[in-house]
């Protein structure tokens, strides 16, 4: 299920026993790993390899860091659930990208985020995405 429709990247994820608390309910942070994975797979469905972009020349490297997110928890997932993490571009600055995602069970929203990365370059510092990058985001 790992593809782009409508411009929204949609991978499916299950819900395994380190996923969650001692109750069987996803920990909260693993919403947020699930995300992670979401934007690192949606740039791997647009031909992007994080570890190309990580191995430029130093002149050429650029990472994308969280700059900023909000989450909202709706409803619990659970031990074996299986669940969609859709990921989307809404807008593109110079150096940043903000995106929407949302973690669901079926028709059933159960958590959503905006996330906004930074691009930066080798020495840590925001850098502009290059023209050749900000295509793949197709706002």
């Amino acid at each position: 299920m790992d593809q782009i429709v409508d411009k929204t990247h949609r991978m499916a994820v299950r819900v395994y026993y380190e996923d969650t608390d001692a109750g069987a309910i996803v920990y909260h942070a693993s919403y947020v790993r699930f995300m992670e994975r979401g934007r690192t797979e949606y740039l791997r469905a647009k031909g992007i390899s994080q570890r190309s972009l990580a191995n430029a020349a130093p002149a050429d490297v650029i990472l994308f860091a969280v700059r900023h997110m909000e989450l909202d928890f709706l409803k619990p997932a659970k031990l074996d659930d299986l669940l969609e993490v859709t990921t989307k571009p809404v807008e593109i600055g110079g150096a940043r990208v903000e995106l929407e995602q949302g973690i669901w069970r079926g028709d059933e929203l159960l958590a959503k985020a905006h996330v906004t990365v930074v691009g930066i370059g080798a020495t840590g510092k925001a850098k502009r995405i290059p023209d050749a990058l900000r295509h793949i985001f197709e706002i």
